[in-house]
Parts: C-alpha cells; structure tokens; sequence
C-alpha cells in the first residue's frame, strides 16, 4: 500500500496535473489530497468519456516538444463502458495521450457487489481490445517512478494513452479538510443581465440561417492568431472544411458529443486562447452533462455555439427532440455566464465579437436543415490536423 502523496508528487515530477473523472471509493485519496494542493486541479465529471475528452483537451494545448502539459483520467472500471467512444475515436485517432487509472471492482477472487461480477473480469481484456496498455497499479512506493516512466515514455512515443489497473487497498485514506476546495473547485455564478432570447422559435424553419451562413460568419468573427475552432463531429466539421480550411481549427470526427469536454480542457490549459465550440444538437443531446460541467469549472475564454437544426443531417435527416429543449435555459440554469438563443445571424456576430465575461458563454443558433451535396473530407489525417494546430500556438 502507497500514500496518495507518494504518487501525485511522482506524477507532478513528470508533468502530471490535471486530473479529471468519476469517483470510486478506490480513488478518494487521490482526489482528496489533489483538492487540497493549489497548484492540481481536479474535475469532478459527469461521466467517464467527458473526463477522457477533458484531459485530451489538456494534451492539446500543448506546444510541440517538452515541456507537456499531463493529465489523468480516473473511473471505476464499471464506467470504462462510458469512455470507450472518446477512447477509441478521439484520443486514439488523434493521438491525445493520457494516463488512465482504471479501478479493479470485481477482480476475480476478491469479493465485491454484484454489479461487477461480469466487468471484473473483462476489464483486462476491454484494455486489451481497445489497444491500451496496461500494468497494475504500483502498491510500493519504489515501484511507482519505474511504472510512470513505462507510461510517459508509450504516451510520448504513441501519442496514445496508458492504464494503471487499480486493485482495493492499493492506496492509504487521504482525508479531506472541512472546507477544502482545491484550484479545480466548481463555482457558483451569477448569470449576466443577458437573457435568453427565443425569437427564433416561432418562425418558419427554412426561413432559418443555413450552416453554411452561420459558418461562414464563424470564420469572420474567429482570428486565427488568436481563436481556436472545434468542430463537432459529421457535417459541421465538413462544411467548416469546405468554405476555409484554417490552421486553427480541428475537426472532429468520432466521439459525438465530446467537442464541448474537449473544448473545456483546453480552455482551462491555455488561457491565452479564446476558444470556440461548435456543437450540434443531436451532439449536445447525447452529453447533456457536460453543460452542468461547463457551468462549473468554465473559464472566460470559452464560448460554445451550438447549431441546432432539429436533425440528425450526416445520416439522413433522423429528428432529433431538440424542438422540446431549450438549451439556452439549461446553459443558463447550468451557470454559464450567459444564454443566447436566437435565429439571427447578426446577433451572433455580436455574441462572437462581445467581450469577455466571468465565465463561459453559451449561444444556439437555429438552423434550417440540410446541406451541401458531396461535402469533402479533410485531405490530412486527423492526427495531422491536430498537430498542425499545435504548431500553429505553439509559441502561446
């Protein structure tokens, strides 16, 4: 058995401070002693995949080259499930490096609840299946700087992540302070004097911007020297493409619903940018939780824009519930600084343009449905349109 304090000062010795997941009684002394120390920063997540697309957000606001910017992801293996997607299609494609620890509940021979009885025993080979590394958890503290060094070394030379497999009793009890609350801690805020505003619910949908229009206001409104752009996953990433192909922007492709944690790790590890999410209904519908998220840890520099066209366009035009949600009211009631709805691409334009606040801000867009016919994809690999990002702030 370690201390947490043997292995989060290990950590930070190799750059390691972000951490981000779901608790398991496994992980609260990591967690505790993080929350206690000023200089990590812990965020208590929603679910698993919006920790792993939290810390790939880190990983890319790194400049290429050492000194890097580290983070951990951390979950019950009952929750590995939920982080398959971001695993498979995001940090793998796009070679976003992280260190995993993974908690063993339901190990075989070690009695546990029921609901672990199957992932106890599958956990190694679900590591396996998606291509991750992994070793046990070093419960000496001799074995933890030999164990960190096999990880940042594959993390360095594969871009990819690397697991440490939790066992119980691995870690000693870490208490909390009364009061604590640590550099990552979530805020409460007070909403801006700027309302949400519905005017475009009642009007006709074709009447309604295209998602051409309003990237391409996007694009006017977002420097490259100075704005990153993410673009969610299937056409909006395309079209983005297709009308400017910029080296600030990324283009994601997998991991639906993630552009918003992913978008959120960065803006908090390079404040020097403004950073842009562009989300799409069926998109935001699929990681709700990540608003709750947002509204909490969200820096100023972060603003979200989702393009709501009531569909699912890339595969065929599916409806989506988004006509009986009103996002706007849940970024504000989630905390975001501000909440904007609307149909008019002007009051975008100002949004874009406006100020920074204390916090995040959030508009959506109502859109019409449908698209350009044979949309291109982009020509270089994602890996490639990453790195071509980090090289571009680089020097930030």
């Amino acid at each position: 058995m370690i201390e947490a304090r043997h292995f989060v000062e290990a950590a930070r010795e190799r750059g390691f401070e972000w951490y981000a997941g779901v608790p398991c009684s496994y992980l609260t002394p990591f967690i505790n002693y993080v929350l206690q120390d000023s200089s990590l920063h812990y965020l208590s997540m929603a679910n698993e995949g919006d920790a792993v697309a939290l810390i790939a957000g880190v990983a890319l606001g790194n400049a290429p080259g050492p000194p890097r910017r580290r983070g951990i992801s951390m979950m019950q293996n009952s929750g590995l499930g939920n982080a398959v997607s971001p695993l498979t299609s995001l940090t793998w494609t796009f070679r976003l490096p992280q260190l995993l620890i993974v908690t063993w509940r339901g190990q075989p021979g070690v009695a546990d609840e029921p609901q672990h009885a199957l992932m106890g025993p599958i956990t190694p080979a679900m590591l396996d299946t998606m291509e991750i590394p992994w070793e046990l958890f070093p419960t000496d503290s001799v074995a933890i700087g030999p164990a960190m060094d096999r990880a940042t070394a594959h993390m360095d030379r594969t871009g990819r992540p690397y697991a440490l497999v939790m066992q119980k009793g691995s870690v000693a009890a870490y208490p909390l302070e009364r009061g604590a609350a640590g550099a990552g801690a979530a805020r409460a805020r007070v909403r801006s004097s700027e309302e949400a505003i519905l005017s475009g619910r009642q009007g006709d949908p074709q009447a309604r911007p295209s998602r051409r229009e309003a990237l391409r206001e996007v694009i006017a409104h977002t420097p490259s020297a100075s704005t990153v752009v993410l673009a969610s996953t299937g056409f909006c990433g395309r079209e983005l493409y297709a009308i400017e192909d910029r080296p600030n922007q990324l283009y994601m492709v997998g991991s639906l619903g993630c552009v918003v944690p992913l978008a959120l790790g960065l803006a908090l590890a390079r404040p020097d940018l403004r950073v842009l999410a562009l989300d799409g209904d069926g998109a935001a519908l699929m990681r709700l939780g990540a608003f709750a998220t947002v509204g909490a840890y969200g820096p100023s520099n972060l603003w979200h824009l989702l393009l709501d066209n009531g569909v699912h366009d890339s595969t065929g035009g599916q409806a989506t519930v988004s006509p009986s949600t009103s996002f706007g009211q849940i970024a504000a009631a989630c905390g975001y600084a501000s909440s904007l709805e609307t149909d008019d691409l002007g009051q975008i334009a100002a949004w874009l343009d406006a100020a920074p606040l204390d916090g995040p801000r959030f508009s959506r867009l109502l859109i019409r449905p449908g698209t350009s016919h044979d949309l291109p994809r982009p020509s270089a690999a994602p890996d490639e349109v990453k790195q071509r990002l980090m090289q571009h702030f680089g020097a930030g």
